[in-house]
């Protein structure tokens, strides 16, 4: 019998829900069948199946949530019948290493499989349950597991404890999980800050929910942010625009502001390229394209679908891919790729008449623009009283790689270009 066990469809993936089973108890399948559908934080996608057999058992029914990685979803007759190693049912992100499988020791799967059932918990002092993440993380920075305190499910040792724990420094994530229960408690209950019990509709944290506030409140805590805001004309922009756009009747395609935005973006990075970076333990990443992230609010959420190498395409190019992105990523059918990683973010609130706000920065991304509404304002040009259109944007920098000039610089290089869309044909 082989275990198909449930994959790791992300970097960051640590449980996920299985929205529905294509095969059932009897049906034969082979390498490449679409057998489940996975809900991650961020998408529903297909799993495949890598060995092929006869389903013998479904062991996780359909609808189920909190599904940890590498946990058997179903058992596997082969053709022979013979037993073999349990697999992994899709063809995944690297959240196992090459490493990983090849040694003989209790691989992840099985140190994973009893915390998906937390009823059966082991108290031998040996045994330490991780993810499968956390045990690449820690071998890879030379971290011993017995000496990291787990503040994940039941204990258990996930990412940021790894992390927390390289070169021997405490992680601010254990150091408050060694806190006594009941005071984390006092901290959460609602009842406790005066809200009594029955005033309120207490909806579920769901995989996507849980993932926001995990990745913003490490970056909020963790990187040191600092904002820089500026003024925008965009009156020649829109006059633009309404050009652009006729010249594009015909093929269907319509221009947003928004897409003038990212483009803009896209070139003052290229213009100021100490903008288009990434800070890391190991130096400072200076991405080659400008590979712009945009804001795109769900159901239940937020998830920022990416443009790549946006400073090559062309605005018409910009728009088709963007509402492509848009409308996959509320139908969450976007594919990893498509979401993860990104060199800068633009978050657009505009739409909804917000003048102006500051962005939480979308690691590893070095920086995250923040746009508000196009609106009439007075101001004084050459000694007069004018009336413009102004657009006020606000760049949130990672300080440890993008410094007060740096940004500056780029805000400099973005409303030259927004402000006269010629230039970023030139």
């Amino acid at each position: 019998m082989t275990d198909i066990l449930m994959p790791a469809l992300s970097p960051t993936m640590e449980e996920g829900v299985l929205a529905k089973w294509h095969v059932k108890v009897g049906d034969v399948v082979k390498a490449g069948d679409v057998i489940a559908e996975i809900e991650t934080d961020k998408a529903t996608m297909e799993v495949e199946a890598v060995d092929e057999g006869e389903i013998t058992d479904i062991l996780v029914a359909e609808g189920a949530e909190g599904v940890k990685v590498n946990t058997p979803i179903a058992r596997l007759k082969d053709e022979g019948g013979a037993t073999t190693p349990a697999t992994k049912a899709a063809a995944a992100p690297a959240e196992v290493t090459k490493a990983e499988p090849a040694k003989a020791e209790a691989a992840p799967a099985a140190a994973a499989a009893p915390k998906a059932a937390p009823a059966p918990a082991k108290a031998d002092g040996e045994r330490v349950f991780a993810s499968p993440l956390a045990r690449r993380i820690a071998s890879q920075n030379g971290v011993d597991l017995k000496s990291v305190k787990g503040t994940g499910p039941h204990g258990r040792i996930v990412r940021r404890d790894v992390e927390g724990a390289k070169g021997g420094a405490v992680a601010p994530a254990a150091s408050s999980a060694a806190a006594p229960v009941g005071e984390v408690r006092k901290v959460l209950s609602l009842a406790q800050m005066g809200i009594p019990d029955g005033s309120y509709d207490l909806i579920p944290l769901d995989g996507m929910r849980k993932a926001i506030a995990r990745r913003l409140t490490d970056s909020f805590r963790d990187v040191p942010h600092f904002p820089l805001t500026i003024d925008c004309e965009i009156d020649g922009l829109l006059a633009s625009r309404v050009k652009v756009n006729a010249m594009l009747e015909k093929s269907g395609v319509k221009v947003s502001v928004n897409d003038f935005v990212i483009k803009a973006s896209a070139m003052a990075l290229k213009a100021v390229p100490e903008a288009n970076a990434s800070y890391s333990p190991e130096g400072i990443a200076m991405h080659h394209h400008a590979d712009v992230a945009m804001a795109v609010a769900i159901d239940g959420g937020l998830i920022t679908p990416i443009i790549r190498a946006a400073e090559t395409k062309s605005l018409s190019q910009i728009a088709t891919e963007s509402k492509d992105l848009a409308g996959r990523a509320r139908d969450r059918k976007l594919k990893p790729e498509e979401f993860q990683g990104g060199t800068f973010s633009v978050s657009n609130l505009g739409m909804f008449g917000i003048k102006s706000f500051a962005s939480i920065i979308n690691e590893p991304q070095g920086a995250i623009m923040s746009v508000g509404a196009g609106e009439q304002r007075p101001l004084v040009r050459n000694g007069q009283l004018a009336v413009a259109t102004v657009m006020t944007v606000t760049l949130s920098c990672d300080h440890r790689v993008v410094d007060g000039a740096v940004g500056a610089k780029f805000l400099q290089a973005f409303k030259a270009m927004i402000e006269d869309p010629v230039t970023m044909l030139a």
